[in-house]
């Protein structure tokens, strides 16, 4: 590992421009490499610092977020897989309000392109859920890239009190109402 961290920091060195541009490219390819967001932004914290590696990680998982958008409407088989997993985790007709999307977002066990349909779901148009997805991925590029050898050091104990004020915060800012559509109220299954 620190032979690749040598080799990472002579490249920034000799070549400023190109650590970067290869970094923003990695968070592009991380979803087909199956690599945690998180450890890519802690990774940028490593190389570039709090400030640059928190702007690189921003632009990537933005970058990111966005061919993930046009990706899955090219595939509507795949996003309705998407919306069902949502629909197992959160229930049907339960709507997440921003701030448990942030929460979600930041979350390491939660899968990054499932918030993606979050967002989707949430917005009407393309201008929406980009502004929405710069806006959820801050958190996320900042607290990782600036935390990263913290979230390291933690005993097992600390990450378990700190899921369980996540998922306690992730209760209390839920929104408190349920919409029901009149199809699902009336379905046909339960006139038979």
């Amino acid at each position: 590992m620190e032979n690749a961290l040598a080799w990472a920091q002579g490249t920034m060195e000799s070549a400023p421009y190109v650590a970067p541009m290869l970094f923003i490219f990695f968070h592009i390819v991380r979803p087909f490499l199956f690599i945690p967001v998180a450890f890519i932004c802690i990774t940028g914290g490593l190389l570039f610092g709090l400030t640059y590696g928190a702007l690189y990680s921003l632009i990537g998982v933005t970058l990111s977020s966005i061919i993930f958008y046009f990706f899955i409407k090219l595939m509507p088989k795949l996003f309705d897989r998407f919306h069902r997993l949502r629909e197992k985790m959160f229930g049907r007709h339960h709507q997440l309000s921003l701030p448990q999307v942030l929460l979600l977002r930041v979350t390491p066990f939660i899968h990054f392109h499932l918030v993606s349909i979050i967002l989707i779901e949430m917005t009407r148009n393309f201008k929406e859920y980009a502004k929405l997805s710069i806006l959820s991925n801050v958190p996320l590029a900042v607290m990782y890239t600036s935390f990263g050898q913290w979230f390291q050091s933690l005993h097992l104990q600390h990450i378990f009190i700190l899921m369980a004020m996540i998922l306690l915060v992730f209760y209390l800012l839920r929104k408190k109402e349920i919409v029901l559509k009149w199809e699902d109220f009336f379905s046909p299954d339960l006139q038979k």
